[in-house]
Parts: C-alpha cells; sequence; structure tokens
C-alpha cells in the first residue's frame, strides 16, 4: 500500500511526521546516506517495538541473504515495514532490509517488478548501496516512464547520476520539470548540468514553448539553466524567479 510521506532520515531535523523540516531532499534520502549511518538515525527516531522489529528483521536478512523459495522471509519483511515502523520511516527500513539480505540485481528486480510503489521506491533508493555497475538501469528507466512523480524523484538518485549517458539524464531532468518534481532532489545535478549546451538548447525550447501558449515557466528551470552556464535567458521572464513579464 502506497504511504503518503517520503522518508528522509535526519536526526533532529524533523517535523511532527518524520517528514524533514525545510530541507533540500538531497543528502537525506536513503540513497544518500551510508547504510550504517541510516541505521543509527533510523534507530534513533523508532519507538521500542519498531526498533525491536528493524532489528529482527535486519538479523533474518543477514542470517539468510539473496533469494531462495518463492518468497525470501525479508521479502515479507519490506512489505511490513510501513506498518511497523511508520509511514516517514518505511523507506530507510525497506533499503536497510535490502542492504542487509545483500540483494543482487536478480532480487532487486523481482522486487520491483513484484512490489507496490513504496517497495520500488525503496529498491531505487538502495542501488547506490548494492549495484556498482549499470546492471540496474533498466529499473530507473521504468521509474522514469512512469507518471509516479515519487518513483521519479527516488529514479534521480546517486545510481542514475553515475550510469545514465547524457540523453537520458536531460530528458530525466525535463521529466522533472513537466510532472512538478523538485529539482533540488536530483543527485549531482549542479556537476552534470555544468557546461551542457545541449540541455540548455532543450530548456529554452521548453521555456518558449510554454510562453507560446501563455503558461508559467517552472521557476526549477531557470535554476537549472543556470548551472549549465550558458548564459541563455529563458523566454518570457522578467526577472530570475521564473515570474512572466
Amino acid at each position: 500500500m502506497t504511504q503518503p510521506h517520503a522518508t528522509h532520515v535526519t536526526p533532529d531535523t524533523q517535523d511532527t511526521d518524520g517528514t524533514p523540516a525545510g530541507q533540500d531532499p538531497q543528502g537525506t534520502t536513503p540513497a544518500h546516506v551510508p547504510p550504517a549511518d541510516l541505521r543509527s538515525a533510523l534507530t534513533a527516531q523508532l519507538g521500542g517495538a519498531a526498533r525491536a522489529w528493524l532489528d529482527q528483521a535486519l538479523d533474518e536478512a543477514a542470517a539468510h541473504p539473496g533469494t531462495h523459495g518463492p518468497i525470501s522471509v525479508w521479502e515479507l519483511r519490506l512489505a511490513e515495514a510501513g506498518r511497523r515502523c511508520g509511514p516517514a520511516h518505511a523507506d530507510a527500513a525497506r533499503v536497510l532490509v535490502l542492504h542487509a539480505a545483500r540483494a543482487d540485481t536478480d532480487a532487486l528486480n523481482r522486487v520491483y517488478t513484484q512490489g507496490t510503489a513504496d517497495e520500488r521506491r525503496a529498491v531505487l533508493h538502495a542501488l547506490p548501496h548494492l549495484v556498482p555497475g549499470p546492471d540496474a538501469l533498466p529499473l530507473v528507466e521504468d521509474a522514469l516512464r512512469t507518471n509516479d512523480t515519487r518513483l521519479v524523484a527516488a529514479a534521480l538518485g546517486p545510481y542514475a547520476a553515475r550510469h545514465l549517458d547524457a540523453h537520458q539524464w536531460r530528458h530525466a531532468v525535463l521529466k522533472c520539470l513537466f510532472t512538478g518534481v523538485p529539482v533540488g532532489g536530483v543527485a549531482d545535478l549542479a556537476r552534470r548540468a555544468h557546461g551542457d549546451d545541449e540541455l540548455a538548447r532543450m530548456l529554452a525550447d521548453y521555456a518558449a514553448e510554454r510562453t507560446a501558449a501563455d503558461r508559467t515557466v517552472p521557476e526549477d528551470l531557470h535554476r537549472v539553466l543556470a548551472l549549465t552556464g550558458s548564459g541563455r535567458p529563458a523566454p518570457g521572464t522578467a526577472d530570475p524567479h521564473g515570474k512572466e513579464s
């Protein structure tokens, strides 16, 4: 069952529902936090029963890693994580279970294909911790084809930053602008956008299309365009904040 909040585990920076207090998502999602640090932060935030469940789930996953039979015990724990740890912490719990189970690309494909949207998002967050090469790129590509904005956001973590080619990455950035996914969560945005004249051209074209249709140019477009260093202004704006003239 899809949960209403994404998980960002940062000690002492949480609102009452467990989401970050006014923080940029990059660097605080489970994809960006080393598993040992993620476990420490999550353990500090969970209540006693949830903490005990997490410890047991991680011990089971570590004792029986990989894939066993029709379904592994750690896969059952993925399904329980939202109920056991709460929606604000479920992503982090699932990533830790996947890491403890040492899930390989085949196992991650299985969970992604058969799982809920929440479990798919956890797989995407876990990729940089578990898959050193580009073998899991089909999962990222699948997520980027969806209209689920939380999957799109999760897909654009450190794994995608390392392995998506320039063409795919540019279109992923545009997908964020189309769907309203904040570009602040795109891993390594500044590095990959810098000096990318083709991305600057695509952004300017998109801005021109929206201006011609009398639609607002997203402020995030100006942010990315500035990162390209092209110096090319987007049409239809009178200031750097993306407001139409």
